[in-house]
């Protein structure tokens, strides 16, 4: 009789992770039309008359729910980086100091109403890397939401960009002012990321989900995502490529 053979532990667990994935991004679908609306709700309500404190509470229900749809508008995505040749995921030469200035821009109102900022560091040679801008963008994006939840209020959050000439990269990072990370952590987490979300101990209100999607957007440009501890905080990172095109600004 011919002895039946199962899936190994490594098979098994790609399989599970598969599961979950998937799962994640059915509830985000499910989530999408409900946050549109609630934000279409309070946009209309936004629009009449109403005291400045209720004005004040219906912005802030207008922006947590397009942080909200911007997370799940990133787990859809992450279910599409397996397609091959889809155009949207083609990479170019892109100037990452002014992507996050726009970044800034868009998220400055959120984070003035939760009492902080959103500065950028600036560079007097600009760098270009290469990535695919959308998703550049939303792994930003998810860095800055995670930063302004962590940040003490009163704090500024920082985007920092840097060349690390010797690996031939560019790091753009978010600098926060939250709970510290333990040494390990890091060390802990990379592999496991690659296939689920993982919890941050050391953030215990985190699921790990921004840093599981932005994982997976960095593996598709050819870039990783890491994290420096600090004893006040922690900078969350992409490191991408830097293009060999020379930057005409």
């Amino acid at each position: 009789m011919k002895k039946s053979e199962g899936l190994g532990v490594e098979s098994s667990e790609k399989v599970i992770d598969a599961i979950e994935v998937s799962s994640l991004t059915a509830a985000a679908h499910e989530l999408k039309s409900p946050l549109a609306l609630v934000r279409q709700l309070a946009l209309r309500l936004d629009a009449s008359d109403v005291s400045d404190e209720q004005r004040r509470l219906i912005q802030q229900i207008t922006l947590t729910s397009e942080r909200a749809l911007r997370l799940t508008s990133d787990l859809t995505r992450v279910a599409r980086l397996g397609e091959v040749n889809d155009a949207l995921f083609e990479l170019e030469p892109i100037n990452p100091e002014q992507l996050c200035r726009d970044i800034a821009a868009e998220l400055a109102p959120l984070f003035e109403a939760h009492g902080r900022s959103l500065a950028v560091s600036h560079r007097v040679h600009p760098l270009l890397l290469v990535a695919n801008r959308d998703l550049l963008r939303r792994i930003i994006m998810n860095f800055s939401d995670n930063a302004l939840y962590y940040s003490q209020p009163g704090t500024a959050v920082h985007m920092q960009i840097q060349a690390l000439t010797k690996a031939g990269t560019i790091r753009v990072g978010i600098r926060d002012f939250g709970p510290a990370l333990s040494n390990d952590m890091w060390r802990k987490l990379q592999k496991k990321l690659r296939h689920s979300p993982q919890a941050i101990h050391a953030r215990p209100q985190s699921s790990g989900l921004g840093l599981f999607i932005a994982s997976q957007f960095a593996e598709v440009m050819n870039g990783t995502i890491g994290a420096t501890r600090h004893r006040d905080g922690a900078t969350f990172y992409v490191e991408l490529q830097a293009s060999r095109q020379l930057s005409l600004l």
